[in-house]
């Protein structure tokens, strides 16, 4: 019982800090001024907000490295499994994303570009998927979660096909997608993104674990929100009659 309090313990507080830290890069980051090379917030705000809650947990890494040697993939592990999984996924992942764009787009429920497109906005927002958004995210809720879950989680669901610390590390991955404040206290979020999320990260973790290295995973994630949003703007530019 005593070591079951524990784990829940534990569990309790790594989710606290997983979701703790970009709450307050995202805080950080909101204290600079972007207007001037950035008029719509497409990509500065939020790229400030990955290098910082990716720096803060690098050094939270040195840190119990110093005390726990601990192994959070930073080599290239399994080069075949990682290229296997990098591979596979893109072509699964690319095929699919264009079925459901062309489904959303002919049931009229698509979801234009969230920006004006302007070339700024678009390869901003591209060069932030593609640099920023795996690295950093893959970074805090693999490496570092999983591998800190895996400290005190050791059993495997749906017949050992799944562990249980990438589980929850995708469980917790999810509820990073869900927006909420205090002052006023306010919940929202978009039920489809949060359980594309956490099937996501359940396949990054995967990879994570199978190949040794954060690297993999980190491509499959920024590969994946570069083929949504490329869809996207090129859907939305076709749709606007291709005029920027």
């Amino acid at each position: 019982m005593k070591k079951v309090l524990i784990n829940i313990l534990w569990v309790l507080f790594l989710t606290i800090l997983l979701l703790g830290v970009p709450k307050l890069s995202g805080i950080i980051a909101s204290l600079f001024n972007y207007q001037n090379f950035d008029p719509h917030g497409s990509y500065a705000w939020i790229s400030v907000h990955h290098i910082l809650q990716a720096l803060i947990f690098i050094l939270i890494m040195a840190g119990i490295n110093m005390f726990k040697p601990l192994d959070f993939g930073f080599g290239w592990g399994n080069k075949e499994v990682g290229k296997k999984y990098v591979l596979s996924f893109t072509l699964i992942f690319g095929l699919g994303s264009l079925a459901s764009h062309i489904l959303a787009i002919l049931t009229g429920s698509f979801q234009p570009f969230s920006y004006p497109l302007t070339a700024a906005n678009i390869l901003g927002q591209m060069g932030f998927q593609l640099f920023l958004s795996g690295p950093s995210e893959e970074l805090i809720f693999r490496a570092f979660a999983i591998t800190m879950l895996g400290l005190v989680i050791k059993s495997r669901l749906f017949k050992g096909k799944v562990s249980g610390a990438n589980l929850i590390a995708a469980l917790i991955f999810g509820l990073a997608h869900v927006s909420f404040s205090l002052a006023p206290f306010e919940v929202s979020y978009i039920p489809f993104q949060v359980l594309l999320s956490i099937i996501l990260g359940i396949f990054y973790g995967d990879c994570y674990e199978k190949s040794g290295s954060m690297y993999y995973p980190m491509m499959m994630h920024s590969i994946s929100n570069v083929i949504m949003v490329g869809l996207t703007v090129i859907a939305s530019f076709l749709l606007k009659g291709g005029n920027l």
